[in-house]
């Protein structure tokens, strides 16, 4: 049995946030049509469906566990290469276009959880990544990767120090952090609808973040992966919707 969804508070007291943020739209912009997927994680193990992307997730209490192992950059094998050091990552193969995300979420010395969507048969980003939603303790940011920090050659300017402001330029618009407040140990309902070219959160109901990008209109998102960063970031009652744009 989990405990008791613990009520969601924002930092500030205003939808608008601050006068630079876009402000979120009370209702949902999501109506959900077929159930997709579902996963109450019950059995020792996830699911065969699950595939490892970055490790390390495990199935602990009832619960998806996800730690961040590749915590540093490593050699790789033979010396040639390195392996950088990444989030926790674990996929499904759940085709989309438009829709609703629900899972619960418990941060538990993790620093990060998020949902993402690819494409990796998309060359137009790196790796095919399309759009996310990551949370914090303190805020929940929305990125357009596609049109932005993953756009192949936004992505190479990461090597470019000079042309720093040019990326900058770019990226504008791209990316939205809005302030939150949350507690470590607590189980928190994150909603993530996609419609179009917005992408609106809620936490435990409450509007918590909204972004509107070209690149989250992407037609084929392929990919659904769930990210953490840090030890340790816990996920269940999976939820995954097709949907329809609702009426605003």
């Amino acid at each position: 049995m989990l405990p008791r969804l613990l009520a969601f508070s924002l930092v500030a007291t205003s939808l608008t946030f601050a006068a630079e943020l876009p402000p979120v739209p009370v209702k949902a912009i999501a109506q959900k049509q077929e159930l997709l997927f579902a996963d109450d994680f019950q059995g020792p193990t996830p699911d065969k469906v699950w595939h490892k992307v970055v490790p390390t997730f495990a199935v602990e209490n009832g619960a998806l566990k996800g730690t961040q192992t590749r915590d540093k950059d490593v050699p790789s094998a033979d010396g040639k290469s390195v392996i950088r050091a990444h989030a926790a990552v674990h996929g499904l193969e759940i085709p989309t276009k438009d829709s609703v995300v629900e899972v619960k979420i418990k941060f538990a010395g993790a620093t990060m959880i998020d949902v993402e969507f690819d494409d990796r048969k998309y060359t137009g980003a790196h790796y095919g990544h399309l759009c996310r939603a990551q949370v914090r303790l303190n805020g929940v940011t929305l990125i357009d990767e596609r049109d932005g920090t993953m756009r192949n050659d936004i992505y190479a300017m990461n090597k470019q120090p000079e042309k720093k402001a040019e990326r900058a330029a770019l990226l504008k618009g791209r990316t939205v952090t809005y302030p939150a407040k949350l507690e470590a140990g607590k189980w928190y309902a994150l909603v993530v609808e996609t419609v179009g070219d917005e992408m609106r959160v809620t936490i435990d109901g409450q509007p918590a973040g909204y972004l509107k990008s070209s690149g989250i209109a992407h037609a084929t998102k392929s990919k659904i992966e769930l990210g953490v960063a840090g030890k340790d970031g816990f996920f269940d009652d999976l939820k995954v919707w097709n949907a329809a744009s609702a009426k605003r």
